[in-house]
């Protein structure tokens, strides 16, 4: 099951986001009738466009957890409806540079919606909820687990605004490390999970998160909930000096037992300007 190649998955503008132009270490996107600048350290080259006119832009700050400011050159609401599908989810300008889902997960929700009816799944690291609510709306059932009591509000609210609040989703609030270990001493099983880590991350009563030093335990955890009837596993990592084999190698070891297939590379989003390829993350995934 070692991966041998490594393959792209690339995000398609959608009616609800897109990214219009990058380029000189930015990129300018669309979210519904709101468009922003936002840093991107990958995009290295010129930008399409003369002229960029966002409605806001995000000025970086310099602590570890990722933290700066918006300055908005229009008037923004809060909080805005946006859409994928039958779900609906609020964006918003948070103060850690996003808007409140990663779009480039597209691709990864729509591989899992795939094999998701009548599943059992496990999201960690889940945020406010919208591959949570796609996997629901698609027929499984949910565990969502968010050290942010914040993120799993906004998860109840997006899925009240898609009327899925009487769906089987169980939301709550934990260190994902000390939850997943918990589901294995439980002898719990689950026909797919997700797992989008942070960088470095709190749990709830101050638990530190650290990708490097944290991940493959807890990517360990996570296969022993898995068995020969499991469906899938998605891990996905952003913003870090790691390879996709790496992540594709550690994956492989892990599930060699249950057979399958491990399959890893780079996520990127599509430029409408001009068409290229914007690298976003890397990826691996296991699948039977």
């Amino acid at each position: 099951m070692t991966p041998r190649d490594l393959e792209t998955i690339v995000a398609e503008p959608w009616d609800d986001w897109g990214l219009i132009d990058s380029g000189g270490g930015q990129k300018w996107e669309r979210y519904g009738s709101v468009t922003v600048v936002r840093p991107e350290p990958q995009a290295m080259w010129a930008p399409a466009l003369p002229d960029w006119a966002p409605d806001a832009t995000f000025v970086p700050g310099s602590d570890e957890e990722g933290g700066g400011r918006w300055v908005r050159h229009n008037d923004v609401p809060p909080n805005w409806p946006l859409a994928r599908g039958n779900v609906r989810f609020n964006a918003s300008l948070t103060p850690f540079r996003h808007l409140g889902f990663f779009p480039d997960m597209a691709p990864q929700w729509d591989w899992m919606v795939e094999r998701a009816d009548s599943a059992e799944v496990l999201n960690l690291f889940g945020y406010t909820g919208v591959g949570t609510l796609l996997l629901s709306d698609a027929g499984a059932r949910l565990v969502h687990v968010d050290a942010s009591k914040k993120s799993v509000e906004g998860g109840r609210a997006n899925a009240a605004l898609s009327g899925l609040a009487e769906r089987p989703i169980r939301w709550i609030v934990d260190d994902a490390a000390k939850f997943t270990a918990r589901e294995v001493r439980r002898e719990r099983r689950y026909d797919g999970i997700l797992l989008d880590p942070p960088k470095f991350g709190r749990g709830p009563e101050g638990e530190v998160w650290r990708l490097e030093e944290h991940l493959a335990p807890l990517l360990q955890n996570c296969v022993t909930l898995l068995d020969r009837d499991s469906r899938f596993l998605v891990l996905t990592v952003y913003a870090v000096r790691m390879s996709a084999l790496s992540i594709g190698e550690l994956l492989s070891q892990f599930t060699s037992e249950l057979g399958g297939q491990v399959e890893c590379g780079e996520m990127a989003v599509r430029e409408e300007a001009r068409g290229l390829l914007l690298p976003t993350a890397i990826f691996a995934r296991w699948s039977r």
